[in-house]
């Protein structure tokens, strides 16, 4: 085989590659309890301008687990250890799981993000401080994040709501999972803890739309 030959036969085969390549596959998320914060609850949990600190970043683009945590108290119980998720946004939203409410004492709703009127507050303690917000307590939906590429791919669109298949020995089918696009988003599913167990999911499995 001349080397004109081994060229041809390199790119027959990174052609075969990439025509059996699954691009139908997106990638999970899993997430568990967390905090978003406004300016001014951060201030008033840790003190007048303190400024977060950036400990992870994570698949999102511009978002970071930070260093601080806080403490969620409800009428029956409370949550320790509960991590701040940065920037901070403009309204505090607090995220946690549909098993919390027991603890807790206090009844959520499965929301998209940012979709807070109408929800409950609740009690959040930090190291100089405490907040008592008057809304921002749900349970996150679960949730696809796609760029306008992605949603092209994919035959979807922004608000969207389509169902989800996983292969398994635990696996089956999610509906009611929102399709959220935006220039800056990265493809991937979120999942809450709770729905990643209950399907047997981790950080390295992926889910197909059901059409």
């Amino acid at each position: 085989m001349d080397k004109y030959e081994a060229v041809i036969q390199l790119l027959m085969e990174a052609v075969k590659t990439d025509s059996t390549k699954d691009d139908s596959k997106i990638p999970v998320g899993v997430s568990n309890r967390h905090i978003h914060l406004s300016q001014e609850d951060l201030d008033a949990l840790f003190g007048k301008g303190y400024e977060l600190t950036n400990m992870k970043e994570l698949s999102q683009p511009g978002q970071y687990a930070c260093k601080e945590m806080v403490t969620i108290c409800g009428p029956k119980g409370a949550i320790e250890k509960v991590r701040i998720l940065g920037p901070v946004r403009k309204q505090t939203q607090i995220e946690i799981l549909a098993a919390d409410i027991f603890k807790l004492g206090k009844k959520a709703q499965p929301k998209m993000s940012g979709d807070l009127a109408g929800t409950p507050g609740i009690t959040l303690v930090g190291p100089k401080g405490s907040v008592e917000t008057k809304e921002g307590l749900i349970i996150a939906q679960r949730h696809i994040h796609l760029n306008p590429s992605d949603a092209l791919k994919f035959g979807v669109h922004d608000g969207q709501e389509v169902s989800i298949k996983t292969e398994g020995i635990r696996g089956g089918i999610f509906d009611h999972v929102a399709i959220r696009v935006t220039d800056t988003s990265c493809l991937e599913i979120h999942l809450d803890t709770e729905e990643a167990n209950a399907m047997g999911l981790d950080g390295s499995s992926t889910v197909t739309i059901v059409k």
